[in-house]
């Protein structure tokens, strides 16, 4: 059986590749994994997930005595199994083949893949033949490349959470180290740059100078780090400050004096540990936070569960609600791109009523 495994390097450092059923490395899907990781710098849960993707596709290739770049002449077939034989999603089929894809991808920049692999992939084309108001003053043919393996499925916006069931969470914490994870997602951060901070991150005081840090009042910074425990990363490869509000600020103070009566946690230098539950004093891992909030969705009597990035949509939904412009929510959540925004769009029912209202306004305006 093809399995996906850790492998932690001598750095630290951890990548997951996969592993034939004799346990030996599958080194062209090491290869692209180790690229991924490094070449690409992306997180240790981003190579587990690819692996235990191409785990299955290396599965399904060796089933019908094909290698990894002939099974994608035959992707059908592989999605075929993978939905009905594993009873998998529509999303998550499509998920798996579009890491396939990658890796196909990467066969062909390398030379261990015909070139013409990515015909089988992709529909290639380009806008030669749009109209002139579509192509607008671009001359030159732009490539456009559409994915041949796709299954439809319906695709579901992220719904944001409320500010009473924020509230509600906060009401039915039982600790101030449950609260402070409360509000800190609830201003913005993923749940792996929450459970990735560290002491020397968190700049709670009005004039942070003695820290050499130049930024006024309250405020926290967002580092990714290469080499973390339990996965504990931060998202974003771009350093950034979020500044505090005194709820926040507040919350972190009660935390900090439950934490500091924790004789198992005082040398730990990450933020959130565990300090009710074995083993008692190391860094939160991230699947904790996701517990978390199903507890206190269910404790306070909510009609739905909650998960972190409902808290994150939320907060990115106040900020344009209340006036700010979308390179402050861009800069606040983190996103390299404004089109990255896209997704966390959730206009309030009085903000859509304002606009029509001001439309109306406008059209009735005498000229």
């Amino acid at each position: 059986m093809v399995k996906a495994f850790p492998v932690r390097l001598p750095s630290a450092q951890v990548y997951w590749t996969v592993l034939d059923e004799e346990l030996r490395v599958v080194a062209e899907v090491d290869e692209f994994l180790r690229h991924i990781r490094f070449g690409r710098g992306c997180a240790e849960s981003t190579t587990e997930a690819y692996a235990r993707a191409l785990a299955l596709y290396t599965s399904w290739c060796r089933s019908l005595r094909l290698d990894w770049w002939q099974g994608a002449h035959r992707l059908t077939g592989f999605m075929l199994w993978l939905r009905h034989g594993g009873t998998r999603g529509a999303s998550r089929v499509n998920a798996i083949v579009a890491v396939v894809r990658e890796l196909c991808k990467h066969g062909v920049a390398c030379g261990l893949a015909p070139a013409d692999l990515l015909g089988v992939l992709y529909e290639l084309s380009d806008d030669r033949w749009l109209p002139d108001e579509v192509r607008g003053e671009n001359v030159t043919p732009r490539a456009v490349a559409r994915a041949r393996h796709r299954l439809p499925h319906p695709e579901r916006q992220v719904d944001r959470a409320t500010q009473d069931e924020v509230v509600a969470l906060v009401g039915a914490c039982r600790s101030a180290r449950d609260r402070f994870i409360v509000l800190a997602l609830a201003r913005g951060l993923r749940r792996g740059e929450l459970v990735s901070l560290r002491r020397q991150d968190v700049h709670f005081m009005l004039d942070a100078s003695a820290l050499g840090c130049d930024v006024a009042q309250e405020h926290l910074h967002v580092v990714r780090r290469d080499v973390s425990p339990r996965k504990a990363f931060a998202k974003s490869r771009r350093e950034r400050t979020l500044p505090a509000d005194a709820l926040l600020v507040q919350a972190w103070d009660a935390y900090w004096w439950e934490r500091a009566a924790c004789r198992a946690a005082q040398p730990c230098d990450f933020v959130l540990v565990n300090l009710f539950r074995e083993p008692v004093g190391v860094p939160m891992r991230p699947g904790a936070i996701n517990e978390l909030l199903v507890a206190l969705s269910r404790r306070a009597g909510l009609e739905r569960l909650l998960h972190p990035h409902m808290l994150r949509h939320g907060f990115a939904s106040d900020v344009l609600d209340s006036g700010g412009a979308l390179d402050e929510a861009q800069y606040l959540l983190g996103h390299a791109r404004p089109d990255s925004l896209r997704p966390y769009l959730h206009p309030s029912l009085p903000r859509m009523r304002a606009a029509v209202d001001r439309t109306a306004a406008y059209r009735n305006s005498p000229s």
